[in-house]
């Protein structure tokens, strides 16, 4: 069965790893070229939705306008992909003048429109590498026990990221050769990979976060933009 499929990100942010065969020459990659990546690689039968258009400004809305506009783009689907880059947030303009925060909010929310309630969507955060090819701006593997375990680093990511991952109510611990408190997971609503782990295994990835969203009562979902 084919997904529909929802894509936030940031389309004018250059701050990534060159794509060469998205790339014209004389240009510089956008995240945008790694939605058209993606278009590339995902099954025919699924259908992808993109979010923000290069230069569309929120703060000129009022609330309701967002509202109509992103709910007409997210209430058909069932899986959000938000594509993380190091430049993504404007850390000088509110967040809810930015449209990531909002179609993440609209995501998460149970819309209901006719006779017809929306499912909160799976969410999926790809981390996309910086321009040395790195992604740990916020993934960072390490070495801490045998088996080997991941720090998130969640500090410059919008509010309604970090209320949504780690936010497991009850989730096992243990802790690792170092004494770190290690989460089992699923510890996060929203299912965080790199780039590369994603590429390597769309349809896991995007499985993966499905499974999350059908245990959605094991976790405190945060829906609104701060």
């Amino acid at each position: 069965m084919g997904h529909k499929i929802f894509i936030s990100y940031k389309y004018g942010d250059t701050s990534v790893q060159r794509l060469p065969n998205r790339t014209p020459y004389l240009e510089q990659t956008k995240v945008r070229h790694y939605v058209d990546e993606i278009q590339a690689r995902i099954k025919a039968e699924d259908h992808i939705n993109k979010g923000e258009l290069d230069g569309e400004d929120l703060s000129q809305f009022k609330d309701e306008t967002i509202a109509s506009k992103l709910r007409d783009k997210i209430y058909d689907s069932s899986v959000t992909i938000v594509l993380i880059s190091p430049n993504m947030k404007e850390p000088y303009t509110p967040e809810r003048d930015q449209w990531i925060p909002w179609e993440i909010s609209y995501s998460l929310k149970e819309v209901e429109r006719a006779d017809r309630v929306s499912r909160t969507n799976a969410l999926l955060a790809v981390v996309l590498p910086d321009p040395a090819g790195s992604c740990e701006y916020v993934i960072t593997k390490k070495q801490c026990c045998g088996s080997g375990c991941t720090f998130f680093n969640r500090t410059n990511l919008f509010t309604i990221i970090q209320e949504n991952t780690f936010n497991r109510k009850r989730p096992p611990v243990h802790n690792c050769d170092q004494n770190d408190t290690i989460w089992e997971w699923p510890f996060s609503f929203i299912h965080m990979v790199t780039w590369n782990d994603f590429i390597a295994d769309i349809d896991g990835c995007i499985d993966s976060a499905i499974s999350i969203r059908e245990r959605i009562g094991e976790f405190e979902i945060h829906k609104d933009v701060k």
